[in-house]
């Protein structure tokens, strides 16, 4: 676990970097919406190749209801709590313009970060390998996370302080999310499969479109890439 507690710190600090490098303004588009793409397809792979599987062995029961429960979870609350949200760029200023708006965002993100946490502990639990995959599947989504919190921050007039401070709330969400896992490792069980539903609707709902928004054939080979980066993985790593 002490290795979770790492990666799940790692993670946490790409949020915050997220933030910085939209306060800073010296960013890549492009390179963001590449990181979103590939981050979706090897998401999506880890999710229905490891997270489903693994989560299976505890409950054929009753994991594919708590997947389905953490799929609908944040479904209610993207459209309820925190509707228009997506996560890639959000510099509009007509939609980000209240306070009130903000912070249901970032509450919204900060659920999100928790999941995330507790998706990479869980893994840990596990094995190392599951661990591994699921931390890269995270923190290659994690930027352009920070990034967008800041983003949505600034455009409803925050400073770029207040925006920063946002980003370190979703690392502060992280980190706890992998603590709760490592304190209580019996609730991987639970855990793990929640986790296989947000991270099927994080990929499939919120990150595939964005991805699709772009023209043109490129994006969605870097798509296509994120899902043979994870079977390269399969293929070339031991399983342990």
């Amino acid at each position: 676990m002490l290795l979770a507690l790492v990666l799940g710190a790692a993670a946490a600090v790409a949020d915050v970097f997220g933030g910085l490098l939209l306060v800073r303004a010296n960013w890549e588009k492009r390179y963001l919406r590449y990181s979103v793409a590939m981050g979706a397809g090897f998401m999506l792979a880890v999710a229905f190749l490891e997270m489903l599987p693994e989560s299976l062995r505890f409950s054929p029961k009753w994991a594919p209801v708590l997947v389905l429960a953490g799929y609908c979870s944040v479904h209610l609350l993207e459209h309820t709590i925190v509707p228009h949200f997506h996560f890639g760029e959000e510099t509009h200023h007509d939609e980000f313009v209240s306070a009130r708006t903000s912070y249901s965002v970032l509450g919204g993100l900060a659920v999100h970060a928790l999941f995330d946490g507790v998706a990479i502990a869980s893994g840990f639990v596990l094995s190392a390998w599951l661990g591994w995959l699921i931390f890269i599947a995270i923190f290659l989504h994690k930027v352009p996370e920070g990034f967008t919190v800041a983003s949505i921050m600034m455009a409803s007039g925050r400073s770029g302080k207040t925006a920063v401070i946002a980003a370190s709330v979703l690392a502060t969400a992280t980190l706890l999310g992998v603590l709760v896992i490592s304190v209580l490792p019996s609730w991987v069980q639970a855990g793990l499969p929640l986790s296989a539903g947000v991270a099927i609707y994080v990929a499939a709902t919120d990150l595939v479109p964005e991805v699709n928004r772009e023209p043109g054939i490129r994006m969605a080979l870097v798509f296509f890439a994120g899902v043979l980066l994870f079977l390269l993985f399969r293929l070339l790593l031991p399983t342990v």
